[in-house]
């Protein structure tokens, strides 16, 4: 069958059935949960694949960027032994924010990112980090190499999102940006998901559901 006649004939698991990219870890897939124009997360399912709600917003605070995930990745072993303050991984595919000039306001969708950094996250113990990229062919962010590059504001944002849309008017902070991490760094990460993903699942992925 030539390359024009191939298709998938179900829909790909996000998850499982799709490539984590072109050239990992520098260029990778992502697919995308949450827009910066959603008030309640949204998450795949992890057993069908699907779209479901994990919960409204119960703070006004708005996603800064497109955020979803790395296809065939997993926050397990290796990756909570680059966190020095998390105990394991979160068990999760590695998490990813993609920045673009053109407000994008579907989710659903799938993505070619340049990865140029990321944040160490940690939540309740355990490692969840968020890889930084850029639209690749973006008019307006192509050009960005590595996270130093980005306006400060836009990074403040991305932190201060991550580091309160979790926190509750007087209950304790259990989740909070552990630092920022360059393009180099973010590489490091991703291969640790693309062998925790290898190791936990094997090479071709969970057995389909019948």
């Amino acid at each position: 069958m030539n390359d024009e006649m191939k298709y998938a004939r179900w829909r790909p698991h996000p998850w499982h059935g799709l490539e984590v990219g072109k050239n990992p870890p520098d260029l990778v897939s992502a697919y995308i949960e949450i827009t910066p124009f959603d008030l309640v997360k949204y998450e795949v399912d992890k057993t069908t694949g699907y779209l479901r709600v994990d919960r409204p917003q119960q703070t006004s605070s708005l996603p800064p960027a497109l955020y979803g995930f790395i296809p065939r990745t997993y926050c397990g072993r290796r990756v909570g032994e680059l966190a020095s303050k998390a105990e394991h991984g979160d068990g999760d595919p590695l998490d990813i924010c993609i920045i673009c000039e053109r407000p994008i306001n579907r989710a659903e969708l799938t993505l070619d990112v340049k990865v140029i950094g990321g944040m160490q996250m940690i939540d309740n113990g355990e490692a969840d980090d968020k890889i930084i990229g850029v639209l690749v062919n973006d008019a307006l962010w192509q050009e960005t190499e590595n996270i130093h590059e980005l306006p400060e504001i836009l990074l403040d944002r991305i932190e201060h999102y991550f580091d309160t849309y979790k926190q509750l008017p007087g209950e304790e902070k259990k989740a909070w940006v552990e630092r920022k991490y360059d393009r180099a760094y973010a590489g490091k990460v991703i291969r640790a998901a693309m062998d925790d993903y290898l190791e936990h699942f094997g090479h071709d992925g969970p057995e389909p559901q019948s």
